[in-house]
Parts: C-alpha cells; sequence; structure tokens
C-alpha cells in the first residue's frame, strides 16, 4: 500500500490501491434501504421503545433513522406520561438535539455511569454472533465511535434496529479504524499487513469524496483527534470477532467500529413485518410482528 522512498525517505503514494466501485460501496449501504424500509423501521423503533424500555430506566439513544424515530416515539409516551422518570444518555451530537426536541431528560455518558437499555442503528449485523458493525457513515468527524461504543457496552441489554439486507453471514465493505494520528502510515502499513490480499486501507477524507489512500488534502479527524482508516474489505469477511482481535493488536489502533457484545437483541425489519433475534448463546428466532 505505502512505500517510502530510500534516498529521500519520503512516503510514496501508490498509483491506486482501492478501485472507486469499493470506495462508494461502502457509502452506499444504508441511505437508499432506509428509505424504502422508513415505515417499517418505524414499527421497529415502537416496538424496541413499548418492548424494552420502562419507567425510572437510564437510557442509552442511539444514532440514525431508525434511533431517531425510537427518541421520537420514547419522547411521546414521556409527555403523555406512559414513562416516567426516564434519563436519556445520547450516543452522538444528532441524537442529543433530536431528545431535546423531544422532551427526554438528558445526562452526560461519564465512566462507570449505569445505562440499563441502549437502542442504536448498525450498518451491518453479522448473523449468528449479532456482531455489529457502526460509524460507516460518518463523514464529519463530529460524531464519537468511541462514545457509541462506550454507552453501547456499558448499557445491561441493548438493541440493534435494522434491515433484513443488513442482517447476513459473509460481511463485505469497510470496516471504519480509528488511529493515532502521529505515525498514522505506519500503523495503517501494519492494518495493511494483517488483511493482505482480503482488504485495502485508506484514509478517510474530510469532504466525503474519492481522495485517494492518503485522504486526500483534507483527511478527516475525529474531536478527539484521531484519523480514520476504513479497511475496505474485497472478500467475505468470515469473522468480525477475529477481524476486532487482529485489530486489537496493532499498536497505535485507539477503537474500531465492531460491537462484540453479548446480550444483545436485533429488531429486523423484513417484508413479512419484524423479527427478533437475540443472542446469549444460540440465536433464538421469535417469529414476525
Amino acid at each position: 500500500m505505502f512505500s517510502i522512498d530510500s534516498k529521500t525517505g519520503m512516503s510514496i503514494m501508490p498509483t491506486l490501491v482501492c478501485s472507486p466501485t469499493a470506495y462508494f460501496k461502502r457509502n452506499s449501504c444504508r441511505p437508499n434501504t432506509v428509505a424504502a424500509h422508513s415505515s417499517s423501521l418505524h414499527h421497529a423503533a415502537k416496538h424496541t421503545v413499548d418492548t424494552y424500555i420502562e419507567s425510572g430506566m437510564v437510557i442509552g439513544l442511539g444514532s440514525g433513522h431508525a434511533s431517531a424515530m425510537a427518541i421520537q416515539y420514547l419522547g411521546r409516551q414521556f409527555r403523555a406520561g406512559a414513562l416516567r422518570d426516564i434519563v436519556g444518555i445520547p450516543m452522538s451530537t444528532i441524537s442529543a438535539s433530536e431528545a431535546a426536541k423531544a422532551g427526554i431528560p438528558l445526562d452526560q455518558y461519564r465512566d462507570g455511569s449505569q445505562i440499563d437499555f441502549a437502542f442504536d442503528d448498525a450498518d451491518l449485523l453479522e448473523e449468528q454472533t449479532l456482531l455489529a458493525v457502526i460509524g460507516r457513515e460518518n463523514q464529519q468527524g463530529v460524531e464519537s465511535i468511541i462514545q457509541e461504543k462506550s454507552i453501547l457496552n456499558a448499557a445491561n441489554r441493548h438493541v440493534f434496529m435494522i434491515t433484513e439486507k443488513q442482517y447476513k453471514s459473509g460481511l463485505d465493505g469497510s470496516i471504519p479504524v480509528l488511529i493515532q494520528s502521529l505515525g498514522w502510515m505506519e500503523i495503517a502499513e501494519q492494518i495493511d499487513d494483517l488483511f493482505i490480499g482480503d482488504a485495502e486501507v485508506w484514509r478517510r477524507s474530510s469532504i466525503g469524496q474519492l481522495a485517494g489512500p492518503l485522504g486526500g488534502d483534507f483527511p478527516l479527524v475525529t474531536g478527539e483527534g484521531y484519523n480514520v482508516l476504513d479497511v475496505i474489505f474485497t472478500s467475505p469477511i468470515k469473522s468480525l470477532a477475529e477481524v476486532a482481535e487482529s485489530l486489537d493488536k496493532v499498536e497505535g489502533v485507539v477503537d474500531h467500529g465492531i460491537i462484540c457484545k453479548w446480550p444483545c437483541t436485533a429488531v429486523i425489519v423484513s417484508d413479512s413485518g419484524l423479527s427478533i433475534v437475540s443472542n446469549p448463546s444460540t440465536d433464538t428466532k421469535k417469529g414476525f410482528s
């Protein structure tokens, strides 16, 4: 992917390490699907609030289309008195804004925060394990994968609301990886070596365009000061858990967009209705509603 000129010590940018098709595939997953399933996602959001949220709970409020609908419905239930003494902990500035408009009392996430339940969108969910991929769509660097993961991991129970197209085995596309900005190229090289032949590594651009493997003139920097790499898999991912384990071992990797947590429940939108799947030890399909 990257190489160093032995005479000058300067990095040499390769002419091409990833096709535009692979890049745009990463950025085309959710919007069209969300538009086509908007009413069904509203059903999923309502089901999630009615089934899993009770008065007195501290609730992690996710980001995404379905999460926004759940926040709006949760606010209506709270204002109507159907739910009392709830507190929301937003995973992003967008979810904080939605919750404030919905009239939900808010608190900030802190280390050690006790969270009873959390809901969120996901870009993809791996069949059987329910391991999730998040963070593919964040182009502005104003949201935090770290905060989103921290809230999900702190929750006693959490639910992902997705469409059936996002629930599959043999996942493909990109995994976002947060890395230290200092010496980022060496970190990218190590990640590239991990998945050589199976993935291509690009630094994400802040302008949301195909800007080259180095991220162009305006690479994305998160609010915490980290660079974002997209590890774009060109062959099916056999195990998200193994990918996460490999990334965790690379020095300089701060975090990544893979959520590995048990128990987890998925509320999956399909043409037949909602399918509810959980992963304590084996998937339990509770049918359709």
